[in-house]
C-alpha cells in the first residue's frame, strides 16, 4: 500500500534495496527501535507502532518517521510519544543560520533526560539531499562543543530516538530489526528540514 501510494505520486520508495533493505518501508513494534521489517505480525491494543518511510521526487529524497499508538496505550506509553514527538519538533526550531549542529543534539537530549528517558545512542539524524544519507551525522546524544555552524540551504533529516527504559539496543537476526536490550517501549520521530533565513521550513509535514 505505501508503495503504491509513493508511487501514485510521482516518487521512488527510497528503501527499497537501499544497504540491501528488502521491504519498501520500515514499520517497527513497541521494543523494536528501528529498520523493522514489514511482516504478518499482527496490531493489538496497547501497541506502539513507526512507521519509518522514504520518497525520492525527482532526484531529492524526503525522509520521515512518526510513532502510532494503537488503541488505548498506557499513561508511559503516551508519554514517551509525547516527549519524542517534543524532541523531534525542538530539535528542528534549532535549525537557524548561526546555530550549531550540536545545539540540534543538546535539545533532544536535555528533553529525554527532564523527562526520565534515554536517548538511543549511535543511531543519528543525518543530511538529506540527492541521496538519503549524506553527511553530516546528527547525534541524538549531547556532545562535546557545538560542532559545525548552520547556514542556510542545509537540509537534515532529525530523528530523535527515545526508550522508556535503557538506551541500549541489540540487533535482531534478520540482521535489521533494532530492538531494546531490556524489552521496554521505544519511540521515533523523524522530519526533513532545511535551514532558512528565519524559521526552518520542515519538508515532509502532511
Amino acid at each position: 500500500m505505501a508503495a503504491d501510494f509513493i508511487r501514485s505520486h510521482d516518487c521512488i520508495p527510497t528503501f527499497k534495496g537501499q544497504y540491501g533493505f528488502p521491504r519498501y518501508i520500515c514499520i517497527s513494534f513497541n521494543e523494536e527501535v528501528v529498520h523493522g521489517i514489514p511482516s504478518e505480525r499482527r496490531l493489538k491494543e496497547g501497541d506502539i507502532i513507526k512507521l519509518d518511510i522514504g520518497a525520492t521526487y525527482r532526484g531529492w529524497v524526503g525522509d520521515a518517521a512518526m510513532s502510532f499508538a494503537v488503541g488505548q496505550v498506557s499513561p508511559q506509553a503516551q508519554k514517551l510519544l509525547y516527549v519524542t514527538r517534543q524532541a523531534n519538533l525542538l530539535a528542528i526550531a534549532q535549525m537557524r543560520p548561526g546555530q550549531h549542529l550540536h545545539d540540534i543534539s543538546a535539545a533532544i537530549h536535555h528533553i529525554a533526560e527532564k523527562n526520565g528517558l534515554a536517548v538511543v545512542i549511535g543511531y543519528s539524524g543525518h543530511g538529506i539531499g540527492r541521496k538519503n544519507h549524506e553527511d553530516p551525522h546528527v547525534p541524538n546524544n549531547r556532545q562535546a562543543g557545538r560542532g559545525v555552524q548552520l547556514r542556510k540551504g542545509r537540509c537534515l533529516a532529525i530523528e530523535p530516538m527515545l526508550n522508556l527504559g535503557k538506551a541500549e539496543v541489540k540487533v535482531q537476526a534478520d540482521g535489521w530489526t533494532f530492538i531494546t536490550t531490556d524489552g521496554k517501549l521505544s519511540a521515533h520521530f523523524e522530519h526533513t528540514a532545511v535551514v532558512t533565513d528565519g524559521k526552518p521550513e520542515i519538508l515532509t509535514l502532511p
